[in-house]
């Protein structure tokens, strides 16, 4: 059913809804676009609302080939959205559920796009916040590049920001996509140009490998990992790509390369990765000698394995794209306190274990531990009933006659 959305408007079908709102096909006097009305909680947020108002002049100044551009920010009555051009083709997520993985040459090319469009913002003081496959999205109708990739736009800036207020959340709180956030938004630190960086370097390791490289299992889990953990090579790319990936999944933000340089590296290295047949590399812990691999508390886009729907983010912006209900875009969560992220071994948890090795942190290695520790306790009361036998004797001097030695015992646990 179309509605009117303001009075220059007409969202004529839904393209996808996600937790931020609804995305709609829409009409305007310039042609079609993309509507994003948001849900109706945050339009009835009054400071949400201003912020809104506030970020108008920022968002309708990005002007980039490689930014989905935000035509108009519309405030009437119960609706709030934001108008953008319509792009037609696909975002990376689909992408990658039906591929899993490009070669390193179209990887290079479309991750070199966004960082040229991300330069383009934040030489504007526009951070995004949330980037990822879903807000990527591939121009099908323009000309095929290196790796027969399309071009590359980032879309949704703005959103991430509006949805984080003092109001709706509190500073001991994460607003973000677990897979791909910073470690110092992990940290409670404050989100600058750095953690987009870090969020496209894992896009790019995501899109050669096939699955993220500190993603897996529960979100505080992942959350942990991006602090505590280092990277796991990826064989079969040239080194310079490799090093490149690195530096900008460092953990320190001014480590990482800005976004204007991080661009201007990969077209250097893009000529290497000519021909590179995509990598064929496993996850950790999916093969066959491995555990069965934890539930993932937020499923993947897709059908699983039972029949049921997999969930992995935001809502695609562009027609063709299948709807879906209910995904969540951000995850929100307690800030782990700074003894949770120092524990565990780095680097281990997502690096090839020994068969039949549980990984640490599992439910495996929970239970090999605490067998452990039963039977260090066990031998520990048995040593301790002797200690007290003969410490009983040495204070009688051996004959019943008292010693001045002083005796403190513990009782067994």
């Amino acid at each position: 059913m179309a509605r009117n959305i303001g009075s220059r408007y007409t969202a004529t079908q839904i393209l996808g809804r996600g937790s931020a709102g609804t995305v709609w096909l829409g009409e305007g006097p310039e042609g079609p676009v993309a509507v994003k009305l948001l849900r109706d909680d945050l339009a009835a947020d009054q400071e949400l609302v201003g912020r809104f108002v506030q970020e108008r002049t920022a968002l309708l100044g990005l002007d980039h080939p490689h930014v989905v551009a935000v035509r108009d920010l519309v405030v009437d009555g119960n609706d709030l959205a934001l108008v953008m051009r319509l792009v037609r083709g696909t975002d990376l997520r689909t992408r990658l559920d039906r591929e899993r993985r490009l070669a390193p040459e179209a990887a290079v090319a479309i991750v070199a796009d966004i960082a040229e469009g991300l330069a383009a913002a934040h030489a504007k003081g526009v951070v995004h916040r949330d980037v990822k496959p879903e807000n990527i999205l591939l121009d099908m109708e323009g000309p095929a590049g290196p790796g027969g990739a399309h071009p590359a736009l980032i879309t949704d800036f703005g959103v991430a920001k509006l949805i984080d207020t003092p109001s709706r959340t509190k500073t001991t709180r994460i607003i973000g996509t677990p897979d791909y956030l910073a470690p110092e938004i992990v940290e409670g630190l404050p989100p600058r140009a750095a953690v987009d960086i870090y969020a496209l370097a894992t896009v790019l390791y995501e899109v050669l490998a096939g699955f993220t490289p500190f993603g897996g299992g529960h979100p505080g889990a992942v959350l942990r990992r991006h602090v505590t953990e280092t990277v796991v090579p990826l064989p079969g790319i040239p080194e310079e790509l490799w090093q490149l990936l690195v530096q900008c999944l460092a953990k320190a933000p001014a480590s990482r390369l800005r976004a204007s340089e991080l661009a201007a590296r990969l077209h250097e290295v893009l000529p290497l990765t000519a021909g590179i047949p995509p990598l064929d590399v496993d996850e950790p812990g999916t093969g066959p000698a491995e555990e069965p691999p934890e539930p993932p508390a937020a499923p993947r886009d897709g059908p699983g394995d039972d029949g049921e729907p997999r969930r992995r983010g935001a809502v695609p912006l562009v027609p063709g794209s299948s709807p879906d209900s209910n995904r969540d875009t951000h995850t929100s969560m307690r800030v782990p306190a700074p003894d949770e992220l120092a524990g565990g071994a780095r680097g281990t948890a997502r690096a090839p274990r020994a068969p039949g090795t549980p990984r640490p942190g599992s439910a495996r290695h929970h239970k090999s531990a605490v067998r452990k520790r039963r039977i260090t306790l066990g031998v520990g009361a048995g040593v301790l009933v002797v200690a007290l036998g003969v410490g009983g004797w040495l204070a009688t001097g051996g004959d019943g006659s008292p010693q001045d030695s002083k005796q403190t015992t513990q009782p067994a646990p």
